[in-house]
């Protein structure tokens, strides 16, 4: 019987409630500001980690509060070491998410294409 998921997979899982909870109350620098970790991306090695986050607020913000998570891995990782149970924990490299505001876009675009009204054609009376 196979597994459903894989180690990196489920180091990922983790990853991801630990990095959320460790940046909402650990991390208190202002440039971070609302931070969601949207996905977490671990190589099989689980030497690296790519964590892909969204920011609730405006979209300038996002390349000072990447800049201050990258700038934060260290201590992120000094805080994540206790609640893993690995032997070494993961380079964390943290990339702003931009396919949730890009959805949103999109959306907005379907929206307004579905709510302007067809010009009825009066040539077919």
């Amino acid at each position: 019987m196979a597994r459903e998921f894989s180690r990196s997979q489920r180091v990922a899982e983790q990853l991801q409630r630990e990095l959320a909870d460790i940046i909402r109350s650990g991390v208190h620098d202002p440039r971070v500001g609302m931070v969601t970790i949207t996905e977490v991306v671990v190589t099989r090695d689980l030497e690296s980690a790519k964590v892909y986050f969204t920011l609730l607020g405006p979209q300038e913000q996002a390349l000072q509060s990447m800049e201050a998570l990258n700038r934060a891995s260290g201590f992120i990782r000094s805080q994540l070491g206790p609640r893993m149970r690995l032997r070494l924990v993961p380079q964390l490299t943290f990339i702003y998410d931009t396919s949730v505001a890009r959805g949103a876009y999109l959306s907005h675009l379907i929206d307004e294409a579905v709510g302007k009204p067809a010009e009825p054609d009066d040539s077919s009376r």
